[in-house]
């Protein structure tokens, strides 16, 4: 399964790669306001998307589903309200009782839904019981529901656990169904159409193969790993998500090993550096020897060793994996095909800004986890000939 997994990256990355859409764009969706404002859009039956009552009959569809028969909600007719205080006329010894805001309350004279949009179907502190009393006031039927992107069920409680829960998926997959029998709204409403497609590409979904090469390419490794076989199990359902929780275990591990391995490397050559490197270096410089070595940064230029000099002088830095990568990306004279199982050195402008050469070296990780010796000259050699007369 892990020769399985390394087979699969090149498919999976490209598979996976973030592809034009307006909801990432705009990173929109990362808020839950900004998502309760596209789906009280939708629900409104006046909204500019020209659906009239569609997506509210498909809400509600979703929500008496999960209802009893004598406790049935009407399917339209429903005014759409943000940001609704469910306190009521709610007082306690002291003051106010806080507010609790529900995301969207659907409401007409004889029924209503409060609605908590969420990423999880969790009441994150919110009151589900003043949900309720707000929604069955003056005698009116009603519901709460959670809106969510993940149903999550042991995420709810404290009354939470009564509540409907809809999920994106379900009632945008019922609109997707609904705009493919009615080719005229399309026509009709082509930048509506262009927005909705894009909320469905983006929730629903999500990253595709990219293209016939690449699931070709797929079913060909699978072959050749002797995985194949999984297309025949039945219930197919179930084949699919043993192997996709089998795949991504095996992807977790090797991704967890492998930063551990990129740790290791760091730890290497840091020792390497203050221990043996900065001697031999000052040992061959005539201006600006190295006063300092540091690692100081994370994310993509972690895996770094910062050699610091005299003022004025460029700092060396030693650089390895996914930093030597992204130092390639910005030296003006890019490596061709660098080997990324070896350790790199790049030279940083005078000012700081960015990287101006880049070398990479003889010295493979795996000598550095196990251990260079002090009278390896290899990474002192490339750095002189890095720095030249600077």
């Amino acid at each position: 399964m892990s020769d399985l997994v390394t087979a699969l990256m090149p498919a999976l990355s490209r598979s996976l790669a973030e592809q034009f859409n307006v909801f990432r764009v705009m990173h929109h969706g990362t808020h839950e306001k900004q998502l309760s404002n596209v789906f009280s859009w939708l629900l409104a039956t006046d909204g500019t998307h020209e659906l009239g009552d569609v997506f509210q009959q498909i809400f509600l569809r979703r929500v008496n589903a999960e209802l009893p028969g004598d406790a049935q909600l009407p399917t339209t007719g429903y005014r759409v309200i943000q940001e609704v205080d469910t306190r009521g006329g709610e007082e306690i010894a002291g003051g106010d009782v806080g507010m609790d805001i529900a995301d969207i309350v659907l409401a007409r004279s004889d029924a209503a839904v409060a609605i908590e949009n969420y990423g999880t179907s969790d009441g994150h502190g919110h009151d589900y019981h003043r949900y309720l009393s707000h929604a069955v006031a003056t005698a009116r039927v009603g519901a709460v529901v959670l809106l969510c992107h993940r149903r999550e069920t042991h995420l709810q409680r404290d009354g939470w656990e009564q509540a409907i829960v809809v999920t994106y998926s379900e009632v945008l997959e019922d609109l997707q169904a609904h705009i493919a029998r009615d080719s005229s709204w399309g026509s009709l409403h082509p930048e509506q159409n262009f927005f909705v497609q894009h909320m469905i590409h983006y929730f629903v979904e999500g990253p595709a193969a990219v293209n016939l090469e690449d699931q070709i390419s797929f079913v060909k490794t699978m072959c050749e790993t002797g995985e194949a076989e999984r297309y025949g199990f039945r219930p197919q359902e179930r084949a699919v998500q043993e192997f996709a929780d089998l795949v991504a275990e095996h992807a977790r591990q090797q991704f967890e090993d492998g930063r551990k391995t990129l740790a290791a490397v760091k730890a290497g050559l840091r020792a390497f550096a203050r221990a043996t490197l900065m001697q031999q270096l000052n040992d061959a410089l005539e201006n600006g020897p190295v006063e300092r070595v540091l690692t100081r940064f994370v994310g993509k230029w972690e895996w770094c060793v910062e050699l610091h000099r005299g003022e004025g002088r460029p700092t060396i830095f030693i650089v390895f994996g996914p930093t030597a990568l992204a130092e390639n990306a910005q030296v003006p004279q890019q490596l061709v095909e660098p080997d990324f199982s070896r350790v790199f050195m790049s030279l940083a402008g005078v000012d700081g800004q960015g990287p101006t050469k880049m070398v990479q070296t003889d010295v493979g990780l795996g000598e550095v986890i196990n251990g260079l010796s002090g009278d390896d000259e290899r990474l002192r050699d490339a750095a002189l000939a890095l720095v030249g007369d600077t």
